[in-house]
């Protein structure tokens, strides 16, 4: 089922996060796993509509976060990945929370093909993410039927 979060929720979430960011961004290092785990915990969780995606028991399977019509963070814990959360997660976001755009890793190619075979198209590229490291994100549209 999918529910909303609360700041209760929150560790939990950065749990999710560093399990699929471990799973699927090879290109970071330990370093920057460490640089964005507090600022996932402290600010980027305060800052968007999150939706999670839970089992019979309440635990979280991924989540989604929306702010401004973005898709500003979806994860998937790797346990689930292949099942049907992510495209859960990201239907809700398009349908419930009015969600039109995604920012995504270029080096993370399996995001990039799942957001393409979800109905976005790249729309444009910044060498820097928003913290100013270099790794390119690719900024997405959902495709208009």
């Amino acid at each position: 089922m999918i529910t909303s979060a609360t700041p209760s929720d929150f560790e939990e979430l950065v749990h999710v996060w560093e399990a699929s960011v471990r799973a699927t961004h090879d290109f970071l290092s330990e370093e920057d796993i460490q640089y964005y785990k507090p600022l996932i915990l402290n600010e980027y969780l305060y800052a968007v509509e999150l939706a999670c995606m839970r089992d019979a028991e309440n635990a979280i399977l991924g989540f989604a976060g929306v702010a401004d019509g973005k898709v500003e963070m979806l994860f998937v814990h790797p346990n689930y990945r292949g099942k049907g959360v992510g495209k859960k997660l990201l239907t809700y976001a398009v349908v419930q929370l009015n969600a039109t755009m995604v920012d995504v890793n270029e080096q993370n190619q399996q995001a990039v093909g799942f957001y393409e075979y979800m109905g976005f198209t790249t729309v444009g590229r910044s060498e820097l993410d928003p913290s100013g490291k270099p790794y390119p994100i690719l900024h997405m549209e959902l495709r208009r039927h």
